[in-house]
């Protein structure tokens, strides 16, 4: 039953997000499910099809934990949205799973696993992001100024700068 729900959000979130998409003329054409990966194209940007399935909504559901956890809701939707804009950017991997398991890309990814378990609203940020919902303006970075032990983030010219909780989205 837990499969149903999620994948009826899944097509759901798909075709506001095409809907939305399309309305903006970024939308060339919808790609069908993909039965064989059970996937679907839910961004086609300049000819680029950005292909979600259910183990990238986990991966995303955990990092939005690991990152966010005790954050604001709009904190958790920015952390999502971040994932979603490295991999449209052209700059990073061209999929989620290789944008989050990239080296040193996440504080809360270790060895390419993340050990934490999401909760709802984890989840819920997620489906946001991928309705388009994004708090940081297109944001490439994020991180915790009184936590960071990143100082390349902190020295750097920041463009676009958000703060959402105890977080600052931007990008360089």
């Amino acid at each position: 039953m837990k499969k149903l729900i999620l994948w009826t959000k899944i097509f759901v979130i798909c075709i506001l997000v095409l809907n939305t998409f399309a309305s903006k003329g970024n939308i060339v054409k919808a790609e069908p499910l993909d039965t064989e990966s059970d996937s679907v194209s839910v961004f086609n940007n300049d000819g680029n099809s950005i292909y979600i399935d259910k183990s990238d909504i986990e991966l995303m559901a955990r990092v939005v934990y690991g990152e966010s956890r005790g954050e604001p809701y709009e904190g958790k939707v920015a952390v999502a949205s971040v994932i979603l804009n490295r991999v449209k950017s052209g700059k990073y991997p061209p999929s989620v799973k290789d944008v989050i398991t990239q080296e040193n890309a996440f504080s809360c990814v270790s060895n390419g696993t993340i050990s934490v378990t999401p909760n709802e609203a984890c989840y819920d940020a997620v489906y946001d992001a991928l309705k388009g919902n994004d708090p940081t303006g297109n944001a490439l970075f994020f991180y915790n100024p009184s936590i960071s032990t990143c100082s390349w983030m902190e020295n750097i010219i920041k463009k676009n700068a958000t703060s959402i909780g105890n977080h600052v989205f931007f990008s360089i």
